[in-house]
This record gives structure tokens, sequence and C-alpha cells, in this order.
């Protein structure tokens, strides 16, 4: 009786009443909340496809007619090398040198330039037209540049036509190699125009063509004060440039509107189409919900519970940015392996319980072959791929909850083996090479073996032990890692003797894997 009494008293406090009152509204809120973020990412989810599918629809059409162009120009380019063909009827020349794709619809004009600029043949007239072409872009390139192969022009006028387009040139050869002339057919920017017309994307939505130097070639709804400007140097230009493909959140440099944008680079050619829609017409239909759910579900709760999940929401979020910021201030943000901070703080305390067991202490440091070489040649982004990637075969290497792997500073990292001898740090270092060796990053081209790494192994071992210090272990091992380095990279070497005798004798670090 007395217990149930208690119970009772207990139940009908206001301690216990809060609680209730707040756990219940509580549900709710979170019911709703779960709602929301799941219809938020639903409407994020179908966005993100539908401008896929649009960007995929659009890219192959504008691959295929520069493609099909191209082929043209490439069979006017070979025509021209046909024997007798200066014999021939200027009626039969033509046939011979262009074909049906040149008189396409959307297909300006295709002319044969001779070394000066001068039209010496035109796929729409017998007796071609007279006109001039030395000064355009195109020309001084081909002229100046032997391989430049296909070139795509920045929006011009006609000179023929006066209508806004875009050219696709090929340079001539003489026999000798020398300029002999282009090949130029133009693309009216109204084939981007019908082609992107066709597409709803909202009253903020577009559609954007740029060159590979960012002068945009179209814009959808078409404004013409936007053809032939360039956004070169912008961050979000950056970002098309640096990669291939790929979709982020930004806001327009030119109207500073914020954008979903997915974009990706056309084929082979330096073209980059970018789909963006507005983010406030991505969201429009989920706010409306919203509203209503979260308003509805914020009157049922009452002030007082409002009050309540304040309080309570400030010491959660105080608590977890305790807690975050204590994991943040121990853990690498690129690569989720315990940081410099972190190994400072452990190896003491390792070598502390490594001298007062009498146990084996084993330090490996390691570092990536030729790192700068994947920063300078694919970018950023891929040496930070390439350095997850080492993260976690280093991971992949160690099993016990007392062994530490860290990345102790740019490409440098350190593996601290409690109670392990040296017979076992060198097993561990032939499976980091094991490991490494049959690592793969397929979007950037890096097969098994493109990424290499250096070892250096000390290890204070009981009784005979390598190192005074923890600090001489520290070092030994650094000097190993320099003497692999020195020695030809991809091996692994390890101190011999004292951290003192170390500095001054290499000849007693091992090779134990090549």
């Amino acid at each position: 009786m007395i217990l149930l009494r208690r119970f009772l008293r207990y139940l009908l406090s206001a301690h216990v009443w809060i609680v209730l009152g707040v756990v219940g509204p509580l549900g709710m809120l979170s019911v709703s909340g779960l709602m929301l973020l799941d219809l938020r990412r639903d409407t994020w989810d179908r966005a993100e496809q539908t401008s896929q599918n649009l960007l995929q629809v659009i890219e192959r059409d504008i691959a295929r007619n520069i493609e099909i162009y191209d082929l043209s120009l490439r069979g006017v380019v070979d025509n021209l090398r046909v024997p007798g063909l200066a014999d021939v009827s200027p009626v039969l020349r033509q046939l011979i040198l262009f074909d049906r794709a040149a008189s396409a619809s959307d297909m300006g004009v295709m002319l044969v330039l001779d070394e000066s600029g001068n039209i010496i043949d035109d796929a729409d007239a017998v007796q071609p037209r007279t006109a001039n072409y030395a000064d355009r872009e195109y020309f001084q390139i081909h002229k100046t540049n032997r391989d430049q192969g296909l070139y795509i022009s920045k929006p011009l006028i006609s000179r023929l036509t006066g209508v806004p387009m875009i050219a696709l040139s090929r340079r001539i050869n003489k026999p000798d190699g020398s300029f002999g002339g282009v090949v130029m057919g133009t693309l009216k920017l109204s084939y981007f125009m019908r082609l992107f017309d066709r597409i709803g994307l909202g009253q903020n939505g577009a559609i954007n063509l740029y060159r590979d130097d960012g002068t945009r070639i179209m814009r959808y709804p078409s404004v013409e004060a936007d053809i032939g400007t360039s956004i070169a140097g912008t961050s979000n230009f950056e970002r098309f440039a640096r990669d291939r493909s790929g979709s982020f959140t930004s806001i327009s440099v030119r109207d500073k509107v914020e954008r979903h944008y997915a974009f990706t680079h056309i084929a082979d050619l330096p073209l980059v189409l970018n789909v963006a829609l507005a983010t406030g017409e991505i969201e429009a239909e989920w706010r409306s919900k919203a509203w209503i759910i979260g308003g509805t579900s914020l009157v049922l709760c009452g002030l007082t519970i409002i009050l309540a999940l304040w309080v309570g929401r400030e010491l959660r979020h105080r608590t977890a940015m305790q807690a975050e910021l204590a994991r943040l201030s121990l853990t690498d943000g690129l690569t989720g392996l315990s940081n410099r901070r972190r190994f400072d703080e452990a190896l003491p305390h390792a070598w502390t319980g490594a001298t007062r067991t009498g146990k084996p202490l084993s330090l490996l440091i390691v570092d990536a072959d030729h790192f700068k070489c994947f920063n300078d040649r694919y970018g950023h982004q891929v040496g930070d791929d390439v350095l997850r990637g080492l993260a976690h075969c280093l991971i992949g290497t160690v099993h016990r909850d007392e062994d530490l792997v860290c990345r102790v500073g740019g490409e440098e990292f350190a593996l601290l083996l409690p109670e392990t001898d040296l017979s076992g740090a060198l097993r561990i270092a032939e499976k980091v090479h094991s490991e490494i060796a049959a690592f793969r990053l397929w979007p950037a081209g890096l097969g098994a073996g493109a990424v290499t790494v250096s070892i250096g192994v000390a290890c204070s071992d009981g009784g005979r032990r390598t190192s005074t210090t923890c600090n001489e272990l520290y070092r030994s091992a650094d000097a190993a890692l320099y003497e692999a380095k020195a020695g030809g990279r991809n091996q692994t070497r390890w101190a011999g003797t004292t951290g003192r005798d170390l500095e001054k004798s290499s000849p007693l670090l091992r090779i134990v894997n090549t």
C-alpha cells in the first residue's frame, strides 16, 4: 500500500504532468515534422529527377545535331581532296562537296573559305556569294593552330543572312600541311530557342548554354542582351568548369534568384548546358502544405507547450553543440579519421601504458606518394577523394578497438598499434600496401596501382626499446618514412635501433615491401 501511494503521488506530481503535457504534443509535432520532411524530400527528388531528365534530352539533341553537322564539315574537307575536283562543273562540284545536312532548316550557311578568307564554295549557291571572313575569330584560330579540330564560335550575326548564329568550323590543309583555308557552317540560334521552348520551367526557371570559356550562347527565356555575355570567373561557372556534371543550389549572378542547377558538359564538345529551377518554385506547393500542417500542430500545442519545448530545445541544442564540438575537435573533417590533436593525446597515453606493462608499441607513419600530382592534374576534388579512399583502406587494415588510425596532416597518416611488436607492425604495413594497391577511383580514371604510399615503422618492444620517449618513437618512424621516400617510394622501412642512431645511420633501416 505504501508503494502504491508513493506511485500515485508521483503520478500526480506537477513534474509528471508537465512531462506528459509536453510528450503528447511533442509526439504530434514529431509526426508532423517527419511528414513535412518526407514531403520536402520527395519534392526535391522530383525536381532533381526532372532536371536530370531534361538535361539528358537536351544534351542528346544538341550533341546529335552538332555531330551530324560536324560530319558534313569533315566530308567537305575530305571531298576537297578528291582527284579532278577542280575540273568538274560548278554544279557537280557543289554536289560532291556538300551533303543534304547543309540544307536542314536550322542550318544557316556552309562555306569553303580560302587561305585569304574569301568564299570559294557555297552550299546554297552554285556561284559562290561574295564575302570575306579573314577577320573572324574562328578563321584566325584555324590559321594559327593546325590541330584545333572542330571549333565552335561565340554567337555571331551572319554576314550573308543577318540572323544570329554560331559558326562550326574546321581547318583545311594543303598537301604540304600548310594552311589552306576553312570550311565553315552556321547553326542558327533559333534552333536552341525552339528546343528550349518546348520545356516549361516555371516563371523563374532557365536553361543556359555556354561555351567552355564562359560565353553564353543561348538562354531561355531569351533576353537579347544576355547572348554573348560571359560569366567566366563567377563561382557558378567555376563549378560548371570544374566538374563534368552534377547539381547544386546557388544564387544566380544575373538576377540574384536562388536556383537549383543541374549541369553537364555536352559530349566532348566545348559546351556546358544547365537547367536551373528556382528553389522558391520547387518548394511552393510543399510550403503551402507545411503552413497548414505546421500551423495546426502549433495551435494544438498551446503557449505553455511552446515555452516548454523552447526551454528543452535550448538545453538539447547546447548539449548537442558541446558534444559535436568535442567530437569535431578530435576528428578530421575530410576523412572522418581521428585528427592530429587526437593523435597527440593518444601517443603519450599509449607510451605510458606500454612502459608500465612492458608490452610492445608500434607506430606506422603513412604518406601518399606524389600526392601533389593528383591535385595538379585532376583537381582538389579528386585529391580529396584520394585522401578519403586512403583513409578507408587504412581503416580496413586494423580491427582492434585499441588500434588508432589518424590523419596527422596533409596526405600523412599514422597508425598507433598498442601491444604490437615489429613483425606484427610489418604485417600491417604489408596489408596497407595491399589494400592501397587495389584502390581505384573510376570517376577520375585512376585504376589499381595508381596510388601508392611510403611507410615508416618504429617499434618500442618491451625491454628492447628502440626509443626512450614517445617523441623519439615518432621521430624514428618519421625518419624511416623519409628513408622510404628517398629509396624510391611505394615501400616500407623501419627503424632498427634507437631514434638518435636512426638519424645518423640510415642503412639501419630495412626495406620490407616494394
